[in-house]
Order: structure tokens, then C-alpha cells, then sequence
């Protein structure tokens, strides 16, 4: 079985060898993994849930 990679939700680059990557639920809906790079954090790209639509930062 191949494991799928770990994407930052806002730009979509694999972050599994990153340093500095954090991942959290939904603010909104609590259903949906976030994933930011440090990258998409530092410069505060938006990010889109994928379950509900909420979009922030």
C-alpha cells in the first residue's frame, strides 16, 4: 500500500521532510486535516477547507 503524501492545503507542496509544517482541523467544521507549510504560514497565504469552504488564514 503507498502512503500518500502530506501537502500544505494553501500551495500544495509535500512537507514531509520540512522542518516547520503544522497541521490542525477545521477551525469551522472540526472534520478536515489543514496542513501549512512554513512557507504559506510566514506569508499568510489563504488555505480553503476542503469539507466546508471556510477559507482563512
Amino acid at each position: 500500500m503507498v502512503k500518500e503524501a502530506i501537502r500544505c492545503t494553501s500551495c500544495g507542496k509535500r512537507v514531509e521532510a520540512e522542518k516547520a509544517w503544522v497541521e490542525f482541523m477545521c477551525p469551522k467544521c472540526g472534520k478536515a486535516k489543514i496542513i501549512r507549510c512554513e512557507k504559506c504560514k510566514r506569508m499568510v497565504n489563504t488555505y480553503e477547507c476542503p469539507k466546508c469552504g471556510f477559507v482563512g488564514p
